[in-house]
């Protein structure tokens, strides 16, 4: 075997280009034995923000081939459950998402609001069996600043993407439990 010693110095010398980066490789995610449809309910309080969510979710829900998405606004984070109600009782859904920014006013209210919205929420998943998903969000400071209003419009848009992640992974694995029942397989 033939091996070359090298002095370090000169081999660090050697290589003075950057490396070149490298796109991380697609990722395939599963099909679907049958189409989902989705709907994503939408608080307007803060939409310019709230916003990041839904765009955020409907690109990574498309990657991961949740293409029928319904979009519904509401008019804030509170008036969601009763709309995804509603939905979830056509039989239209597959899976319910919700996306909503509740905000500390100075009171204790935005406390009773959230805890509300996420109970409600999980009340209609178990009643009507149609997955919700939450992107709900009570940050612990918010204050109508720039600086504020950028990190929540990124903030929500890391949400949206773990909400479709949230999404198509529950989907896939009631695809699965659905069909073991209806097999026998599973009681």
């Amino acid at each position: 075997m033939n091996q070359m010693l090298q002095d370090p110095q000169i081999e660090t010398s050697q290589t003075t280009q950057p490396p070149v980066p490298v796109d991380p490789p697609e990722i395939e995610h599963p099909r679907f034995a049958k189409p989902q449809r989705v709907a994503f309910v939408q608080a307007c309080w803060h939409r310019d923000v709230v916003e990041e969510a839904r765009i955020a979710f409907m690109r990574e829900a498309e990657a991961r081939h949740l293409t029928h998405v319904d979009v519904f606004e509401v008019p804030g984070s509170f008036e969601i459950p009763l709309h995804a109600q509603v939905l979830a009782k056509t039989r239209r859904y597959t899976a319910i998402v919700a996306a909503g920014l509740v905000v500390d006013g100075g009171i204790y209210r935005h406390e009773f609001v959230a805890d509300t919205v996420i109970k409600a929420l999980m009340d209609v998943q178990l009643r009507t069996e149609v997955p919700v998903f939450s992107a709900v969000l009570t940050p612990q400071q918010f204050h109508e600043t720039e600086v504020h209003y950028d990190f929540f419009r990124k903030h929500f848009a890391i949400k949206g993407v773990e909400v479709a992640a949230a999404c198509a992974e529950t989907l896939h694995g009631l695809e699965r439990l659905r069909g073991q029942v209806a097999a026998g397989i599973v009681g």
